[in-house]
C-alpha cells in the first residue's frame, strides 16, 4: 500500500526554473580498448545507446499562473517564498528527459509529461552533439506516452528494436539507459521486479516494476532486455525524496507500440468502450454477494444505449473473462477493452446469481467523460442504522446533484467517523438506492431496510453519473 503523505509517486522529467548545464562527458556504451576483455552488457550497450536521446523542454509560464517546481533547490524555494514564486514577468520554463528512437526516418517515444505543454521541444542524439528541433505528433495522457519527430536529414539514426513484452518474467535482468539529472547518456542494471503493476498514476496502467536504478530525467527513456531489445519506457518512480530507492515503472513495449503506431496513423489514440462502471470485488463484496471468489470486475452500472447496456450486462455482474483471458481485477479489463478496436464483437464471461453466462458484446468507441461531482445536501435527522445520516431526495436536490428521476432511496447527508459506514467507503452526496438488491422508495424506507437486514449488507449507491456496490459489516 502506497502512504502517500510519506512516499510521492514521482514522474521522471526534470524541470527548472533555469537551463540545466550538464556535463556530459560521453557515451556510457563506448568499445573497450583493445586487448582489455570486459565481461558483462557492454555489447547490448553499444547496440541500443545510439536509440536513447535526450530531450529538452521549454513552456513559457505566465505570470499568475506559476507553480513552485517540484525540483527547486531549498534556497530558492526560501527566495520565492512559502506561497510560491511571485514573479514580474513571464518566466521560461525548462525541463529534461529522455526519448526512444523508433524508426530511421526520426520517430521518437517518449513520456507524455516530458512534452506537456511545451512550446519548443529539442532532441539531442547519443553522441552529445547533434541537436534537433522536434514536432509533437500527439501525445496520450492516459498512458502517459508522446511521439516526437525530428528531420534528420541523411544523418543515420538507430532505432531501437521492440520486445514482445508479454515474455517478461520477474527476475530478468534488464538496463535502464537514459539521461538521469542532465549527467549525460547513463545506463544501470537491475531485475524485473513485478510485472502487471497499476499504481494509480495515469488511466491505463500494465507497467513493468524494476529495481534499475532511475532518477529524474530518465522519462521517456529505455528499459532494455539482455536481448538488446526495448522492453518498456521508463515512467515514475516510487520514493521518499525524489531519488532511486530501486522502485520504478516502465511502460511494457507492447502497450507503447500501440499507442505510438496509432499516434504515428492519425495523431491520436482510439479506444475501445464498453460503458460500464466496474469496481474491485473485495473480500467483502465477495462474502456478502455469496461469490466463491474475489476476483474480477463488479458491474455496479452502465450507460443507457452503451455497448454492455445492448449485450444484456446488467449492474451485479461480475466479468470474469474478455475475448477467453481471465480478468481478475478492474484495472486489466480496463486496458484490454481500450485495446479492443472498436466495433470487434468479444465474447465476455460473467458471473450472474451464481451462475456463469457468456454474451457477445460490440466494443464502442471511447469518448470523454461526461461525469459530474456531487456534493452533499443537509443532512436531516433519519438515521440508517450504520452510522448514516439521510436526506429525502426532492426535486431541488435533485436539480442541484443532477440525479436521475430512476434513481430513488436517499441520499447520504453525513457519515460517522469510525462507523460502519465509514469503514466501508460511503461518503456525503451518494443516494442508496437499493439495500441487499431490492430497490428502496424514499429515506425513510432506505433506513428501516438498512435496520431490518439480518444476513450482511450490501449497498448499491450512486454518485457522478454511476452506481457502485458497496458491502458493510
Amino acid at each position: 500500500m502506497f502512504r502517500r503523505p510519506f512516499i510521492s509517486l514521482t514522474l521522471l522529467a526534470l524541470v527548472g526554473l533555469s537551463p540545466i548545464a550538464a556535463a556530459e562527458r560521453g557515451n556510457a556504451g563506448g568499445a573497450a580498448p583493445a586487448g582489455v576483455r570486459m565481461d558483462g552488457y557492454a555489447a547490448i550497450v553499444t547496440e541500443v545507446g545510439p536509440s536513447v536521446v535526450t530531450v529538452f523542454s521549454s513552456r513559457t509560464v505566465q505570470r499568475g499562473q506559476q507553480q513552485m517546481p517540484p525540483d527547486l533547490p531549498p534556497m530558492f524555494r526560501e527566495f520565492l517564498g512559502p506561497g510560491g514564486p511571485e514573479l514580474p514577468e513571464d518566466l521560461k520554463q525548462e525541463g529534461l528527459g529522455s526519448g526512444v528512437v523508433v524508426s530511421a526516418d526520426g520517430y521518437i517515444l517518449t513520456n507524455h509529461h516530458v512534452v506537456k505543454d511545451a512550446d519548443e521541444v529539442r532532441v539531442r542524439l547519443a553522441n552529445n552533439y547533434d541537436e534537433y528541433v522536434a514536432k509533437v505528433v500527439g501525445s496520450d495522457a492516459k498512458s502517459d506516452l508522446a511521439v516526437l519527430k525530428i528531420e534528420v536529414g541523411k544523418a543515420a539514426l538507430t532505432p531501437v528494436r521492440f520486445a514482445d513484452s508479454t515474455k517478461a518474467q520477474v527476475g530478468d535482468v534488464v538496463l535502464a539507459i537514459g539521461n538521469p539529472m542532465g549527467v549525460g547518456q547513463t545506463v544501470t542494471m537491475g531485475i524485473v521486479s513485478a510485472i502487471n503493476r497499476g499504481v494509480g498514476i495515469v488511466d491505463y496502467e500494465d507497467f513493468i516494476q524494476t529495481d534499475a536504478a532511475i532518477n529524474m530525467g530518465n522519462s521517456g527513456g529505455a528499459l532494455v532486455s539482455t536481448g538488446g531489445e526495448l522492453l518498456g519506457i521508463n515512467t515514475a518512480i516510487l520514493s521518499r525524496s525524489g531519488g532511486s530507492i530501486g522502485i520504478g515503472f516502465a511502460v511494457p513495449a507492447n502497450l507503447a507500440r500501440g499507442v505510438m503506431e496509432q499516434i504515428i496513423a492519425s495523431g491520436t489514440v482510439v479506444r475501445g468502450f464498453l460503458g460500464v462502471m466496474i469496481q474491485p470485488v473485495t473480500r467483502e463484496l465477495a462474502a456478502a454477494m455469496k461469490l466463491k471468489r474475489h476476483e474480477g470486475a463488479l458491474v455496479g452500472d452502465f450507460a443507457p444505449d452503451s455497448p454492455a447496456a445492448k449485450a444484456g450486462l446488467a449492474a451485479g455482474d461480475v466479468i470474469i473473462a474478455y475475448a477467453g483471458e481471465p480478468i481478475t481485477d478492474p484495472r486489466q479489463l480496463r486496458l484490454r477493452v481500450a485495446q479492443t478496436k472498436p466495433g470487434t464483437s468479444v465474447p465476455v464471461t460473467v458471473v450472474r446469481d451464481g451462475e456463469e453466462k457468456q454474451v457477445e458484446v460490440v466494443v464502442g468507441t471511447l469518448g470523454g467523460d461526461d461525469s459530474v461531482a456531487a456534493t452533499p445536501g443537509d443532512p436531516e435527522r433519519v438515521k440508517g442504522g450504520i452510522g448514516v445520516r439521510l436526506q429525502a431526495l426532492d426535486d431541488r436536490l435533485r436539480r442541484r446533484l443532477r440525479i436521475p428521476e430512476r434513481i430513488t432511496g436517499a441520499l447520504i447527508g453525513e457519515v460517522e467517523p469510525g462507523s460502519r459506514a465509514a469503514s466501508a467507503g460511503l461518503r456525503p452526496g451518494e443516494v442508496i438506492h437499493t439495500v441487499n438488491g431490492e430497490a428502496v422508495a424514499d429515506a425513510e424506507a432506505t433506513a428501516t431496510a438498512i435496520r431490518g437486514a439480518k444476513d450482511g449488507l450490501v449497498l448499491r449507491v450512486w454518485n457522478e453519473g454511476g452506481s457502485r456496490f458497496v458491502a458493510v459489516k
